[in-house]
């Protein structure tokens, strides 16, 4: 669940049915009934989520030794979600027990340690041997005082594609072949030119160019912050060779000019509006919920080689009143288990590598995405993975750029002075 899912939901404020996928398994949960054998109070937690996590059967899990607890779970739009998290924060009201930050907005909330319960006071710090490093310290706080959340998935990348759409075009459909054409953007676009000379009735090669720039930025050695959190996206030349990439894509007119997470997008992949997009794990979980239909998608590598997009943190604000439950159920929603069955139910990729090499993941095979080797294509892509530093405004930033892509796919403004307001944009935000 990980997850700045995807450069259209940060990007574009656009309504999120994003399949982010989050993890967990046997927590440390015990029921809470005390010992003298009278009834366990009777318990309320919330869990406010940006979209289905795949979570109930877990609840159901949870409730097997917390008979006393009731849990209730919220949804919002994705960038909703966390603009209602940050007032929630400021005002001291209206946050869930449990709330769930995607990677692109963890950093607006690890500068402040004071309005999140420690977890290490509930004894989950003992988790962190079983993760990614870098994972493990995008939940701790700046200070390094807290442990302020749990990851659940990472969003390690490839690119999907309709194979229906390129025999159309007539190019190959072989994942193998797919991967060929294109290791760098450049070859992608140059791919996509062909797809669009051949004039598929309905199709454009993608979805949009919003999810791609997301992706070339975070394939970066840095994006758009340095390792002492100064804000760099004017000046890192990652950045602006993504800007003009995307542009590229667009000037091709190889764009649908469909935001990812809109209604519209979610009807164009059943549809086949476009005939690739950009997919971190998580989201070939969006996909199956539209129900295009079995292997009507495939997967391939993504250009550029590898890297990360989205993946999400469970976190316990201190507005909770059970903050011992909320850590418990925290506890089993990202333990091994569980995290091996949400990769299997919704491609949320495990945040614990020990995962990688056990066949149950690293062995999976999709038959949903013509039997791709999801375990093999993500695992690979993960342990390949060079995280950024994520800064407090990560996801502001992104959305500003995006919103400069979307002005000139929607011909208000020329690429130059669409850049030059995403500048402005940016320092208004730092």
């Amino acid at each position: 669940m990980g997850k700045l899912r995807p450069l259209a939901p940060m990007l574009a404020a656009v309504a999120l049915t994003v399949s982010v996928a989050a993890c967990g398994s046997g927590g440390t949960g015990t029921a809470s009934a005390g010992g003298s054998g009278a009834p366990a109070e009777k318990i309320k937690l919330t869990v406010a989520l940006f979209s289905d996590f795949h979570y109930a059967p877990l609840y159901e899990e949870f409730k097997k030794t917390h008979p006393n607890v009731e849990i209730v779970e919220r949804r919002a739009q994705f960038n909703d979600h966390h603009t209602n998290l940050i007032t929630q924060l400021a005002t001291g009201a209206g946050a869930a027990d449990v709330v769930a930050v995607e990677g692109g907005y963890v950093g607006a909330f690890t500068p402040n340690p004071g309005k999140f319960h420690d977890l290490k006071q509930f004894g989950l710090d003992k988790r962190q041997g079983e993760y990614l490093d870098w994972k493990w310290q995008q939940g701790v706080s700046n200070d390094g005082s807290s442990l302020m959340g749990l990851g659940t998935d990472v969003g390690g990348l490839a690119m999907c594609y309709r194979p229906d759409l390129f025999e159309k075009a007539g190019l190959p459909t072989g994942r193998d072949e797919v991967s060929a054409l294109w290791p760098t953007w450049d070859q992608y676009i140059e791919a996509g030119k062909k797809f669009a000379a051949a004039n598929v009735p309905g199709a454009k090669f993608t979805d949009g160019p919003g999810e791609h720039f997301r992706a070339m930025v975070d394939q970066a050695p840095t994006g758009y912050y340095d390792d002492q959190y100064n804000v760099i996206a004017g000046t890192n030349p990652e950045v602006k060779k993504a800007f003009d990439l995307s542009v590229k894509m667009i000037d091709a007119g190889l764009s649908a000019k469909l935001p990812a997470f809109t209604p519209p997008w979610n009807t164009g992949i059943v549809k086949g509006s476009f005939a690739t997009m950009v997919c971190p794990a998580w989201k070939t979980g969006t996909i199956k919920d539209q129900k295009p239909g079995e292997g009507t998608w495939d997967i391939a590598a993504v250009p550029g080689g590898g890297g990360n997009q989205g993946g999400t943190h469970l976190m316990v604000p201190k507005q909770s009143k059970h903050p011992k439950e909320a850590a418990e159920l925290i506890d089993l929603l990202t333990g091994k288990e569980s995290q091996i069955k949400l990769f299997k139910e919704a491609s949320a990729l495990p945040s614990l590598p020990e995962l990688y090499d056990d066949p149950a993941v690293a062995g999976f095979v999709n038959p949903y995405f013509g039997n791709a080797p999801i375990g093999k294509i993500f695992t690979d892509a993960a342990k390949a993975l060079k995280p950024q530093k994520v800064g407090p405004k990560a996801g502001d930033i992104l959305k500003a750029f995006g919103d400069g892509l979307q002005r000139i796919e929607q011909g208000k403004q020329k690429p130059d002075e669409a850049w030059a307001q995403a500048l402005k944009d940016v320092e208004k935000i730092k």
